[in-house]
C-alpha cells in the first residue's frame, strides 16, 4: 500500500489575507487563533479531501507544500537523500502536534513527511 497525502500547507506574505481568500472562495472553516496564526484548514468536505494550514511564511515568500505520512521519517529520509534529493527540514516535532521534515524533489518543490501517529 502506498503512503498517503494527508495535508497541505499555502503560504505567502500575507497569512491572514490568504486565509480570508481561501475561506471566502471555497467556502473553508479557517481557524488562526494560536500563537504562530497559522490557520489550520478544515475543507468542511464530508469526509472526502484533505485538511491542512494557511499562513505566512517566515521570509514572505509564496509556496504549497503536500505532506505524505510514513511510518518512518528517518528511515524514509535515507532515501530520499539516496536519490541524490536534498533534505531541506530535518526531522522536527512540535510536541503534542507533529513531527516532520521536509526534502526539495528533482523539480525543487518542497515536500514534506509526516510520521502516523501510533
Amino acid at each position: 500500500m502506498g503512503n498517503p497525502v494527508v495535508h497541505f500547507e499555502v503560504t505567502g506574505k500575507d497569512g491572514g489575507q490568504l486565509q480570508e481568500f481561501y475561506s471566502g472562495l471555497f467556502g473553508w472553516k479557517i481557524n488562526a487563533d494560536n500563537p504562530m496564526s497559522y490557520g489550520l484548514a478544515d475543507t468542511d468536505s464530508d469526509g472526502t479531501g484533505i485538511n491542512g494550514g494557511i499562513a505566512a511564511s517566515e521570509d514572505g515568500a509564496a509556496f504549497l507544500t503536500i505532506y505524505i505520512e510514513v511510518d518512518d521519517i528517518e528511515g524514509k529520509l535515507k532515501e530520499v537523500e539516496a536519490t541524490g534529493a536534498k533534505i531541506t527540514t530535518p526531522v522536527t516535532e512540535i510536541p503534542g502536534m507533529v513531527t516532520f521534515a521536509q526534502f526539495q524533489d528533482p523539480a525543487g518543490n518542497i515536500v514534506g513527511l509526516v510520521k502516523s501517529e501510533s
